[in-house]
Parts: structure tokens; C-alpha cells; sequence
């Protein structure tokens, strides 16, 4: 499942200072991660609900679902050569462009009657093969922000993740309240307009990166795959780092059944509220940011492997029994918002260990690889949540779900090679 500084000469490194000054030096693009992040929770709310209100059909939830995130992974995969030389700024004010006005057309076709599901799925593609070139250049700002606010890799990548973590916990509420207020049309709208005030705050507070950070050299199509495969190669060779993408991959792809299917059904037929589906997510919002919060603050000096290791196995599964076990609000609040405290732990482990492994020359190519591959099962997630749900019930497939879940969650207690997360590699490999 993502940040802007001027590098003109090299910065010397420095000795971490407080997390106040680090949140300070990097508030332009924090704050445009935070917009961008609440109107796009909203419309993670917002676009299921439409097509079950619409349709009345979980198949083609997952099918809107499918359609929304395959471009997003193909485009994480394909646009580092790219990235490499148009600059990572530019990149990434015309992928968030691009995709505000997408997003702003589905609500403007609906008011008008001429929204058919095939339209709405196309209008969300576009918009997702945006956000994915803008996606792969926002994550390699990250070491040259985290080297001007002098703090640690960890702390740093806390900040966006609790930025994440804060746009779900307003974000979701606040589209059910919307939706139920004014409809869903109006939260997906929000959405859009949250990508374009993202794209003015960083051309407005964020400056320009120096062209030498782009490649010269013409783009041609064996050059292009070359590159690729670059990355690619690079990722196969670290053995880490390929355990770490296995195990994200089928964590994503059951987390989005859960999200993009399992929870709006749940909220539609057993509460009969949109509300109740923005008041979990919120919840697991609330959990998530505390996760982060103490992975920021704390993650120096947290052992990696148990943290990573427990963070997955506690948060993961739980929620899939949950929504089997209940049907009231409260219990299955609780169970999100505990979970997502454990859940909001990982992340931050994860990206410091790519920032150490990966030399900064390839990082747009390997770390766009990395999510790429990692988010190549999220598309189907949709799919199989929709399918599963229409031939065996809501029970029964968040029960196998949560299952399998549960198991692919105890990899890293169970293999040795995990326990490479908390030694450093070494600098001269």
C-alpha cells in the first residue's frame, strides 16, 4: 500500500533530532499525502456503496473493484523508467492532475443519468493508472526528506504512515456520514477534489528536484525493458526482501476481499447502514495511527522481527472472523480498531529495511517493482470477494478468508530467513 526537497548539494549526514522538527521539514508533502489520502478513504467507502445501492450485486462490487486497481498495480510496475526521466515532482503533479479529474467526472455523469457500470469502472481505471506513476515517484522522496529533517528512516516513514492512518480514520466516518446525508456521488466527488488540493500544495510549498536527477538519455523500448528488469533482477537477488513481497501479496489480496466486499455487504445486509461501514473504518483508522504512532517513535529501538512478526499475526486475521461472528456494530469495532493498532506496526519495519537494502540509483525502478508485485494480487482480491461471497454467503467466506489469512500470517514465526530483518546488510554486498 505514498513525500519533496531540494537537492542541490549533499547534504552530511546529522545526528536524528526530535519528531516535532522532522513532522515540521516535511509538512508540505505530508499535508498533501493527508488530503489526498482522507478524500480517497471516502471514495474507498463511497464507489462500493454506489454500486451496491445501484446494483445490488457483490459480484459486480468486485468487478468495479477489479477494474479500479489492476491499472494501479500494472502502472506501479511499469512507470519507474519513466519517473527516472521526467523527475519525481513532475511525475508526480500529473499523475494526482490526471486522476482528480477522473474522479470528478464519475459524480458529474451520475447527477446526470449517464453513469452505466461499464463507464464508472473505465472513469475509475483511468484514475487508478494515474495515482499508480504518481504512487512509484512519491515513495523515493522519502530519503532525501528524511536526510533534511535529520531523523531516523523509521520515524520518517511513521510520519507518512501515520498520515495514512489519520485520512482513514477521517476519511471513513466522514463518507458515512456524507453518504448518508447527501448521497455517494458526493463523497466520491470529495475525492477528486482532495487529489487536485493535493497536486496545489505540493506545487505551491514543495520545490523543484534538479534536473540531473532524471535521466537524459531518449526512452526506447529495449532500454525501457531493460530497466525494468533491472529492478526486477535486483529484487529476485535479495532474498528478504522477495519473503517480505510473497507475503504482502497475499495479505493484500485477501485484505482488499475484505474491504472492497466483505465489509460493504456486511454493512448493507446484516446493519442496513452506511454509516456503520465509515464507523469501522474509522476505528481501524484510530488503531492504525496509534500502531504508527509507536513505530515512529519507538521504531529505533524495537526489535524488527518480533514486531513485524506479531504486528501481522495480530492484526490480520481477526477482522475476517469478526464480521462471521457478529452482527452488531460494537463488537466488530473493537475487534477493527485493536487490530488495526497491531497492523499499524509493520509498515514502517518494511520500509526502512527497503531504504537500507535498495542502492538510491535504483529505488525508483526496484521500489516500484517491489509494489508492483506486491499489489499484483490486490486487483483480484475484489474479484474473489465478490465471487466467493455470491456462491457460499458472507459467513462462510470471510471464515475461509480469515483461515487462510491466519496461516500465511504465521510465515515469519515460523522460518528462520525472517530474522534478517533486524540485522543491517552489509554495505560492501
Amino acid at each position: 500500500m505514498v513525500r519533496r526537497v531540494r537537492r542541490g548539494r549533499r547534504i552530511p549526514w546529522h545526528r536524528p533530532s526530535r519528531p516535532g522538527r522532522a513532522a515540521c521539514r516535511c509538512s508540505p508533502s505530508w499535508a498533501a499525502y493527508l488530503v489526498s489520502g482522507i478524500g480517497t478513504a471516502m471514495s474507498a467507502v463511497a464507489i462500493p456503496w454506489l454500486v451496491l445501492v445501484t446494483t445490488g450485486s457483490a459480484a459486480a462490487t468486485g468487478l468495479v473493484g477489479f477494474a479500479q486497481m489492476a491499472p494501479y498495480v500494472v502502472f506501479q510496475a511499469a512507470s519507474g523508467p519513466l519517473i527516472d526521466r521526467i523527475g519525481l515532482r513532475r511525475a508526480f503533479l500529473a499523475g494526482n492532475a490526471l486522476a482528480g479529474c477522473a474522479v470528478c467526472a464519475i459524480p458529474a455523469l451520475y447527477a446526470s443519468g449517464a453513469l452505466p457500470l461499464g463507464l464508472l469502472a473505465g472513469l475509475g481505471a483511468i484514475a487508478s493508472a494515474a495515482r499508480g506513476v504518481a504512487d512509484s515517484a512519491t515513495t523515493p522522496m522519502i530519503p532525501p526528506l528524511t536526510t533534511l529533517a535529520r531523523t531516523a528512516t523509521e520515524r520518517a516513514i511513521g510520519l507518512y504512515s501515520a498520515a495514512n492512518r489519520t485520512a482513514m480514520l477521517v476519511g471513513m466516518p466522514l463518507a458515512g456520514v456524507v453518504i448518508a446525508v447527501a448521497g455517494p456521488a458526493t463523497a466520491v466527488l470529495a475525492d477528486g477534489v482532495s487529489f487536485l488540493a493535493g497536486v496545489a500544495v505540493v506545487a505551491a510549498a514543495v520545490p523543484a528536484f534538479p534536473k540531473s536527477t532524471a535521466r537524459a538519455a531518449p526512452m526506447r523500448l529495449r532500454g525501457f525493458l531493460g530497466e525494468l528488469g533491472e529492478g526486477l533482477r535486483f529484487l529476485r537477488s535479495d532474498r528478504l526482501l522477495l519473503a517480505v513481497v510473497a507475503l504482502v501479496v497475499v495479505t493484500n489480496l485477501l485484505d482488499e476481499a475484505l474491504t472492497s466486499v466483505f465489509l460493504p455487504v456486511w454493512a448493507h445486509d446484516r446493519v442496513h447502514q452506511p454509516e456503520a461501514l465509515g464507523l469501522v473504518g474509522g476505528l481501524s483508522g484510530v488503531g492504525m495511527l496509534v500502531g504508527v504512532s509507536i513505530a515512529a517513535w519507538l521504531g529505533p529501538r524495537l526489535p524488527r522481527w518480533l514486531t513485524f512478526a506479531l504486528g501481522n499475526l495480530l492484526s490480520a486475521a481477526p477482522p475476517f472472523f469478526a464480521l462471521a461472528g457478529w452482527d452488531a456494530l460494537v463488537p466488530v469495532g473493537i475487534v477493527f480498531a485493536a487490530c488495526g493498532v497491531f497492523g499499524g506496526m509493520p509498515n514502517p519495519i518494511i520500509g526502512a529495511v527497503q531504504f537500507e537494502r535498495i542502492p538510491e540509483q535504483l529505488q525508483t525502478r526496484v521500489l516500484g517493482a517491489i509494489k508492483a508485485s506486491a499489489w499484483v494480487g490486490v486487483p483480484f482480491g475484489a474479484l474473489l470477494g465478490g465471487a466467493l461471497t455470491q456462491a457460499v454467503g458472507l459467513a462462510w467466506a470471510v471464515s475461509l478468508a480469515g483461515t487462510l489469512m491466519l496461516l500465511v500470517t504465521a510465515a515469519p514465526l515460523v522460518f528462520p530467513m525472517w530474522r534478517q530483518l533486524d540485522r543491517a546488510p552489509d554495505p560492501a554486498a
